[in-house]
């Protein structure tokens, strides 16, 4: 569906004209029926058909609007005021109501298809926009259709948004550009009597080919980034083991102790296999620890099968 179609779909109607009420009703029914007893009374038509034309002109004279409405009323063409709301009343066929103005805050959905960006890539961007009329007398007199007006100028305004923008702007600082939007259109429809309360954009979609090229842009940098941290976790092990080695230095014991941690984790398990340099052994003493190991286990081994498994 094209976008100005969706706008016109969405927008509020705006009633024309005077409308009929209760009050109006009575006005017709009361001389109507006033003329039909005078015509029971004489036998003579013409009391019915003066009953029936003050009531058709006397209809047209009360009118109501509603709490949220404001009635322009034109005397011959000319412009009088505002009415509303509740009851008022107009001289039949002299003044007439030429539009009702909704005071509430209305919403009108636009759109701007396969437009460019600011780096040309072709976009389509739903957006939904927040006003309300302010002023009555100007959005009655300055523009002839101010609720077309005002989805022109949003969409216009969307484009012309988009057309300076680049794509990654514009899928990462939504909250600016909707700012930005809200502002250009509240310059143009100002002086129309409309304010603009927010704009909210709802979809930005790009095509198929960019997305998937997007898609692996954003692996490949998350994998450089895991990368990245991996690196600087390799550099801090290196530099706590440079300081643990310059710890053990000076200090025999605590060299031992931490060799019969390292047998004690690695024989935890049965059948543990233990590959280590024979710089360690000679460094840090580990061939008497490592016999008195293998012999431990050893004896474990030939005495499981009498004593049957420990659990």
């Amino acid at each position: 569906m094209p976008s100005d179609a969706m706008g016109a779909k969405n927008r509020p109607s705006t009633p024309q004209g005077p409308r009929l009420n209760v009050i109006a009703i009575t006005c017709f029914l009361a001389p109507t029926l006033l003329g039909l007893l005078v015509t029971f009374a004489t036998d003579s038509a013409i009391g019915a058909i003066v009953g029936l034309i003050l009531g058709w002109v006397a209809m047209w004279s009360p009118n109501v609007a509603k709490q949220w409405e404001r009635a322009v009323v034109l005397r011959l063409g000319e412009y009088k005021g505002l009415r509303g709301p509740g009851l008022f009343w107009i001289i039949p066929f002299v003044d007439s109501v030429s539009s009702w103005i909704d005071q509430r805050v209305l919403t009108t959905s636009f759109a701007a298809e396969e437009t460019l960006t600011s780096d040309t890539v072709p976009v389509n961007v739903d957006a939904v926009l927040f006003w309300m009329v302010y002023d009555p007398e100007k959005a009655a007199l300055e523009v002839q259709n101010y609720e077309q007006a005002v989805s022109w100028a949003a969409q216009t305004a969307l484009r012309d948004i988009i057309g300076r923008t680049p794509l990654t702007v514009l899928l990462r600082g939504r909250e600016q550009i909707e700012a930005d939007l809200q502002k250009l259109i509240d310059e143009r429809s100002t002086p129309w009597g409309v304010t603009v309360q927010s704009v909210e954009m709802r979809d930005v979609v790009i095509p198929l080919a960019l997305q998937d090229a997007m898609s692996r842009e954003a692996h490949a940098s998350r994998e450089k980034e895991a990368r990245i941290i991996l690196g600087q976790a390799e550099v801090e092990i290196a530099h706590l083991f440079q300081q643990a080695a310059q710890s053990y230095e000076g200090n025999p014991t605590a060299l031992h102790l931490r060799a019969m941690n390292i047998l004690y984790e690695g024989l935890k398990e049965k059948g543990a296999l233990m590959l280590i340099p024979s710089t360690a052994v000679e460094s840090m003493g580990l061939g008497g620890l490592l016999g008195a190991a293998a012999l431990r286990q050893q004896t474990l081994s030939r005495n499981e099968p009498a004593n049957g498994p420990v659990i």
